[in-house]
């Protein structure tokens, strides 16, 4: 069996913790001057890819995110956690924002033929539009075998086992690679990226000479609800060898044009109060009086 070469996904969410606000004119939720952080299911695909390698089952991790420059700090926290480089595909903001899971899985599906890699790892979805149609798509466009909502994968030879939680219970589906794998809630608990690998991954190439950037902006964004402390010193020389590579969504011959345009975007309807009743017969006389029956 051919080497292991896994592209992971990393999303740039506005951040769990942040308390959403709608724009004025409802064209969508207010972005600028917001904390944002990797999305939580990215994460875990980032960490699972990762336990491969130092597995040695994997040879390569490339973390990939597509956006604005902004997304670079997204897979800076990616390569601090050990992935081996990154690609920013570069998208305008305003263009990003109307990216659906088609034009996604289209850029995601054409690096994984331009890098030659046997295995995408996704999270299952993005907590901003839960749309959890990534992974799919991808599947379908690279006509590879997929395993979603993935809650323990294993590498068999040249297959993968993957575990994955349904209605009825766990079902265990093996697949053939090359193939792609999102990851769910239970697959594994992702580490910290400390410090000095945070340190260590913004040290990048950009095709345009060494960058350094101070990342105590980006604290939250790295330490937020991750648990198992990375090693100080494993990591922290190569990470500072690690490079991005910027390339335009255009120069992948990927049409990001989506057929789905935002009507609105309104906050939901206040909760009113509830009322408690003491008899079915009070719950009934209660509905009937709302019209409810």
């Amino acid at each position: 069996m051919a080497e292991l070469r896994a592209l992971v996904g990393v999303k740039r969410v506005i951040d769990f913790a942040v308390k959403i606000r709608v724009k004025p004119d409802k064209s969508g939720v207010v972005t600028d001057g917001v904390k944002h952080s990797m999305n939580p299911f990215c994460e875990i695909a980032v960490e699972e890819a990762v336990r491969l390698k130092e597995k040695k089952l994997v040879k390569e991790v490339i973390a990939v995110s597509c956006g604005p420059s902004q997304c670079q700090e997204t897979i800076r926290t990616a390569l601090a956690m050990g992935a081996d480089r990154g690609i920013h595909v570069e998208v305008p903001a305003a263009e990003a924002e109307r990216l659906g899971p088609l034009q996604v899985a289209r850029v995601l599906a054409k690096l994984a033929e331009k890098e030659k890699v046997n295995l995408v790892l996704l999270g299952k979805q993005a907590i901003d539009d839960d749309c959890n149609q990534t992974g799919q798509m991808t599947a379908g466009l690279l006509d590879w075998p997929q395993g979603t909502f993935a809650s323990q994968v294993t590498l068999e030879g040249d297959k993968l086992k993957v575990e994955r939680e349904i209605d009825g219970g766990l079902e265990t589906i093996r697949l053939k690679l090359p193939a792609v794998v999102t990851a769910d809630l239970r697959l594994n608990e992702p580490r910290y990226a400390t410090l000095p690998n945070i340190m260590g991954a913004e040290v990048q190439s950009l095709g345009t000479g060494l960058q350094l950037e101070l990342p105590w902006a980006r604290l939250g964004e790295a330490e937020r609800g991750l648990r198992q402390p990375l090693s100080q010193s494993s990591h922290v020389q190569k990470a500072k060898k690690k490079k991005i590579e910027v390339i335009k969504a255009g120069d992948l011959g990927v049409d990001l044009t989506s057929k789905i345009s935002v009507v609105s975007v309104e906050d939901p309807p206040q909760r009113t109060a509830g009322v408690k009743v003491e008899t079915t017969e009070d719950l009934v006389a209660k509905l009937r009086e709302v019209g409810r029956i």
